[in-house]
């Protein structure tokens, strides 16, 4: 019988939530429920000097906000917790220590000044920066380099020590990709990793193993830059007796700055303008704050849309696919060897198709948000449908609303007198003032029944109707913008309409 698939989400809380970790727990997410298995977020908070106050509730904010939501986790539990590393501390000791006890590993009483020393006499112009490696062991203070009594004596009188994995000198660790198919590592060019650090936390390396292995975990997926540190993690599921249970690879390409060089990062959004966090970010040790995709006004339908696309497509031309398309037509063979180069643009054109797509209804409160804090006053949820429905073509970010409908809710406070003035004269005048009469006394308040009669206004005095639409869309809205003009005086009504025309022929 087939094991049920259990894949994993294995971030650290360290600061804001980079949008090639969500695309990595977007592929994990459609995954795990394309076959019916269990989605795990973990937390790997080992490192304590890294450690962000408020980053791991961000995390799970940013998966809610995605609507990725994990089956287990430390915010939800399950039958394989505790689900923070932390918390984890006190069973990894007996694994390093068994890798000790079976050769796999030794004790390094190393100083930091002797790790200092070593890189200074090592160092050569092809290898600047000298590894803890089996060519250095041996002239280390290490369980390897001593003799049993003098490790003993060591660990005896509490002298601070990590535990390293010996790695062998002249193997081939193959394993398949689930993405790059076969991919083979020579051990003697990867460097003796700490296992187990001298507060007693384990490195990634340990944890990561242990923690798959007690947490059943069937598929591992995560970035490319984890590739180099794939061979210790062979090597450990080896040395540890669990061979067999050892969970499938697959090591996503990389996301890419936009002109393709390198991976993208914080510093790349900063100086280019766009954001690379799911969400806002505060920095508790800075109070710096970096911006978010949500806040900077995207759909989360677009934004997983636009990830699930940096990377993978379907073999087809379709790009736009709901959570539910992408969970059925999702398969890692599929997803992409090379990186995939962001492009704002594009994300912005995902925005825009999904803005359009969905009923208002789904993005009223965030939009509603929105105009409040820019000071409007939203009284009416059935006028602001109305408002949404009309002018939502026009916006490629949920921010766009506000510019694109203000003056739905309020009078413009300016007016471009400058548009109207070169080509306003006597009988335009004349015209507005007869086409407000016509206004005051209209039956009916329809958009197609005020243009047919202001139309034949303007035919009856003699005026193309393309001189007045203008100046009347200068008068509803204060500027050349906005959608229809006619759509517009539906929407604020009859007085409105009036007092708006009359408003601007005073300032004329």
């Amino acid at each position: 019988m087939a094991k049920k698939v259990r894949v994993r989400f294995a971030p650290s809380p360290t600061g804001g939530l980079h949008l090639g970790g969500v695309r990595t727990v977007l592929y994990n997410y459609l995954f795990a429920r394309q076959h019916g298995g269990d989605f795990v977020l973990r937390i790997e908070d080992t490192d304590q000097t890294r450690f962000v106050p408020g980053a791991e509730e961000y995390i799970i904010n940013c998966l809610k906000w995605c609507g990725l939501n994990p089956d287990e986790g430390p915010h939800v539990g399950g039958e394989y917790g505790p689900y923070r590393q932390s918390e984890r501390k006190a069973m990894y000791r007996k694994y390093a220590e068994h890798l000790v006890q079976t050769g796999h590993a030794y004790y390094a009483f190393d100083r930091p000044e002797e790790l200092e020393t070593m890189r200074e006499r090592f160092k050569t112009p092809e290898n600047p920066s000298p590894q803890y490696d089996h060519t250095v062991r041996s002239s280390m203070r290490n369980s390897c380099s001593l003799t049993l009594e003098e490790t003993a004596t060591l660990l005896e009188d509490g002298v601070p020590y990590v535990i390293r994995i010996r790695m062998p000198e002249n193997e081939t660790v193959t394993f398949t990709d689930m993405i790059r198919g076969e991919v083979s590592f020579h051990t003697g060019l990867v460097d003796d990793k700490v296992l187990l650090k001298a507060d007693g936390m384990p490195t990634y390396h340990l944890a990561v193993v242990v923690d798959d292995y007690l947490m059943k975990i069937t598929h591992a997926f995560r970035g490319e830059e984890w590739l180099p540190s794939a061979p210790v993690h062979v090597l450990l599921w080896k040395y540890l007796g669990w061979e067999k249970e050892m969970p499938q690879w697959a090591h996503l390409p990389l996301i890419l700055k936009p002109d393709g060089n390198g991976k993208l990062s914080k510093r790349d959004g900063d100086r280019l303008g766009f954001p690379v966090f799911a969400m806002n970010w505060n920095d508790p040790k800075t109070n710096e704050q970096t911006k978010g995709f949500r806040e900077l006004g995207f759909l989360p339908e677009a934004f997983d849309n636009l990830l699930a696309m940096l990377g993978w497509n379907d073999g087809t031309a379709q790009e736009i696919f709901t959570l539910e398309e992408l969970i059925q037509k999702f398969s890692m063979d599929r997803v992409h060897k090379g990186g995939a180069k962001f492009d704002y643009e594009k994300a912005k054109w995902f925005n825009h198709e999904w803005i359009r797509k969905l009923p208002v209804e789904h993005y009223r409160a965030a939009v509603k948000g929105l105009l409040e804090e820019k000071g409007l006053v939203i009284t009416d949820e059935a006028y602001l449908d109305k408002v949404m429905t009309l002018v939502k073509d026009r916006c490629t970010l949920l921010t766009d609303f506000y510019e694109q409908s203000k003056f739905l809710f309020e009078t413009p406070a300016q007016l471009d007198l400058d548009a109207v003035k070169p080509k306003w004269n006597d009988d335009k005048k004349a015209f507005f003032l007869a086409a407000s009469d016509e206004l005051r006394a209209a039956g009916s308040w329809k958009a197609a029944d005020l243009e047919a009669s202001f139309k034949a206004l303007a035919t009856q005095k003699n005026i193309k109707p393309g001189d007045v639409l203008m100046p009347l869309r200068v008068m509803l809205v204060g500027g050349k913008f906005g959608p229809g003009v006619f759509d517009i005086a539906e929407l604020i009504g009859k007085e409105e309409t009036v007092k708006r025309i009359s408003n601007m022929l005073q300032q004329l």
